[in-house]
């Protein structure tokens, strides 16, 4: 592989602190280097354009057992958005669910080259891992779910966290998953009764377990195992009046477990990472007297360093709710009726997906545009913040350009807030601030954030010596930037004028130019033999309540493209 240098741009790298200089970038081998023999070398000359690391979502749904559900239940949304085949790419369908190879294609067009399955059922990884091996030119990854499986909650309870690391650790490795997700928990497998949870410490049948029990064993579990990537928590009570209580009490439970960080430079600072906050900070006592609970939220993340949060935010349009949490769409689909799937996944999951759109006309719809905005808008400190979309919950993450320009720009804020129903307005704080985030911010909350987050930051979301040759350039000029001609900013961060993925140009203008194998990350965790060994004997004998056979159970190598352990 030729090296490459990328000269003359204004380069965006917050990890390392280059704040628009004119930097140039060395690559070589696949990684940034110091510099490299130019004469040997292929030259980009980025004048007058940002540079930036590559794009990294670090909470997205393109693969497994619910996507492929959704993609089902959509026909419409394959008609409305067809790609035709060129000769290097294949051809796809779909805008809120787009098929595998679409999905890499599109991604690497806006400029990401990294993106996280976040939520994969341990009886479906194989399905999850298939998907993501035919996903091109991006790197992946899947957080496996563990908040509802029956041998956590049966070790949690008998107050035996060894036993429950030694699971935890077993079944990522069997998997291959590379971090710990925990969706409502308690509630999903309450869900299996025809139940949830309303409070934090409400325990279930069956187990006598709480969700506090839940989220602080597996916190202490997690870093007990020092793994990559800290829990990754969908909290209770998920689209519903008043919640933004129980997630600010769920933050409060893990305040004092501390992080043990595995020393590979991979950054990890935090002991709980939010998901979509916006779908769990919603004020009022019913839908009537609805609004942006942020606030709580935001001010907690203000006076607290072990949280960092995505937004989940809703760029309106077309969405297709996905999630593992079984009885909140169950409860959403009763409010708005409609096709609606419930996949129960046997013993360990139960998720639910129903198609969905967001209109500027709703109530309701309007303040939750404005609470995913206010998260970030109202964070002191955007280490603390990733952009995403809870692809495709809130919307497409093909609509992450229009997210950015109204993170950019209060002209664009006040523009569409002139448009919408009058409550998105008057019961939450949109108008009220006036913050603007700038081309670090992004680069920030798009790649320093979410790498450092998930523990990659030792090879992503930076240009600095060792990272992984993985640049983004867009033709945005810092020199006559405009922050109110918000238009320009969408249309400039919808096509990426190139996308460099492991020194290679996969991207030219939007354009797909090359399609290569992206890697497959997946965590390598071990703990002592023994009490691996006992831990196993109770597996195996609750196998029996299996549908499928124990030495059938989990996904081989062969699965994972370019697989790379962190």
């Amino acid at each position: 592989m030729p090296s490459l240098i990328i000269k003359n741009g204004f380069v965006y790298d917050p990890v390392n602190g280059i704040n628009g200089d004119v930097t140039d970038i060395f690559i070589e081998d696949g990684k940034v280097v110091k510099e490299t023999d130019e004469s040997n070398a292929k030259v980009i000359d980025a004048r007058g354009k940002t540079v930036m690391p590559g794009g990294v979502d670090s909470h997205s749904h393109i693969a497994g057992a619910k996507v492929n559900t959704g993609r089902i239940m959509r026909p419409e949304d394959s008609r409305r958005h067809a790609v035709a085949k060129t000769d290097i790419t294949r051809s796809g369908t779909g805008e809120t669910v787009p098929t595998v190879a679409l999905t890499g294609y599109e991604y690497a067009a806006l400029g990401y080259t990294t993106v996280m399955e976040a939520a994969m059922p341990p009886l479906e990884a194989l399905h999850t891992h298939e998907e993501m091996l035919h996903i091109p030119i991006i790197d992946k990854g899947a957080y496996q779910v563990y908040g509802n499986n029956w041998f956590v909650m049966k070790y949690l309870k008998e107050g035996d966290l060894d036993k429950c690391a030694a699971y935890v650790a077993w079944l990522m490795r069997r998997n291959k998953g590379c971090g710990i997700k925990i969706v409502n928990p308690a509630g999903v497998e309450n869900w299996k009764w025809g139940k949830n949870v309303g409070s934090l410490d409400e325990k279930i049948d069956n187990f006598d377990i709480s969700s506090r029990e839940i989220i602080e064993g597996l916190c202490r579990v997690n870093e007990m195992l020092e793994l990559p990537m800290s829990i990754h928590l969908h909290a209770n009570n998920l689209g519903k009046p008043g919640n933004h209580e129980i997630t600010r009490d769920s933050l409060k439970i893990v305040e004092n477990i501390k992080v043990n960080s595995p020393n590979n430079g991979s950054g990890r600072k935090q002991n709980l990472y939010l998901a979509h906050a916006q779908f769990n900070s919603f004020e009022g006592t019913g839908w009537a007297d609805f609004a942006s609970g942020s606030k709580s939220i935001t001010d907690y993340l203000n006076a607290n360093d072990h949280v960092v949060l995505d937004l989940g935010a809703v760029p309106f349009g077309n969405a297709t709710v996905m999630t593992g949490d079984g009885p909140a769409i169950h409860y959403i689909h009763k409010l708005t009726g409609g096709k609606w799937s419930n996949k129960d996944i046997e013993v360990e999951c139960g998720s639910g997906v129903i198609p969905f759109e967001y209109l500027t006309t709703k109530p309701i719809h309007c303040i939750q545009w404005a609470i995913g905005l206010e998260l970030a808008l109202y964070v002191d400190d955007l280490n603390k913040v990733i952009m995403t979309t809870d692809h495709p919950n809130g919307g497409p993450f093909s609509k992450y350009p229009k997210l950015i320009a109204w993170l950019m720009s209060s002209k664009a804020r006040a523009d569409t807030a002139e448009i919408i129903h009058k409550l998105g307005v008057e019961r939450t704080r949109i108008t009220s601030t006036d913050r603007e985030l700038s081309l670090y911010d992004i680069a920030t909350v798009t790649r320093a954030t979410p790498a450092r987050t998930i523990g990659l930051l030792h090879r992503k979301g930076h240009l600095g010596e060792g990272a992984d040759g993985d640049v983004t350039i867009y033709d945005i000029n810092q020199g006559d930037f405009d922050s109110s001609d918000y238009k320009k900013i969408e249309e400039k961060f919808s096509r990426a004028a190139y996308t460099i993925k492991g020194g290679e140009v996969i991207v030219v203008n939007g354009i797909i130019k090359k399609v290569n194998s992206g890697r497959t990350f997946w965590v390598d965790r071990h703990v002592d033999e023994d009490v691996e060994k006992e831990m196993l004997k109770d597996v195996k004998e609750d196998f029996k309540y299996y549908t499928t056979n124990f030495d059938n159970y989990g996904v081989d190598m062969h699965y994972l493209s370019n697989p790379t352990n962190i």
